[in-house]
């Protein structure tokens, strides 16, 4: 006699979710419909900025702001914004920031609502990136 256990979809249906997880394993590409958070690939018509190509800071920003900005991206959600000190730095520590940024972003005004992490960069006191034209 055959264990069947608790087991809700049965042994078909099994080796079937089997496959398929195993298909997106094998995969060299995002199965997931939320694809916005992987970056984009550089394609012919997509290609890399001049600064990314050169290493130089965009307009407007020092290398040590591009730094900042891309350290406090990395550990801040996307979804948070606008926000304000105390949700920039309940997702800091949920997203183990190193101390120095945590205590960066302490030093910012509580009361200031932030649209976006440009925002915060620039009330550290560094330029923010310039649009072209």
């Amino acid at each position: 006699m055959t264990d069947q256990g608790t087991n809700k979809t049965g042994f078909a249906r099994d080796d079937e979710l089997k496959r398929e997880t195993l298909d997106e394993l094998r995969s060299n590409r995002a199965v997931r419909a939320e694809q916005d958070a992987e970056p984009e690939p550089v394609t012919a018509d997509r290609p890399l900025g001049e600064a990314a190509r050169t290493g130089a800071a965009p307009s407007g920003m020092t290398p040590e702001g591009v730094s900042l900005r891309n350290d406090l991206a990395r550990h801040l959600d996307r979804t948070l914004y606008p926000a304000r000190r105390n949700a920039l730095l309940g997702s800091l520590h949920r997203h183990q920031a190193p101390d120095t940024l945590v205590d960066r972003v302490e030093s910012l005004p509580g009361d200031r609502v932030y649209p976006n992490v440009q925002e915060v960069v620039r009330d550290l006191g560094y330029g923010v990136e310039r649009p072209r034209g």
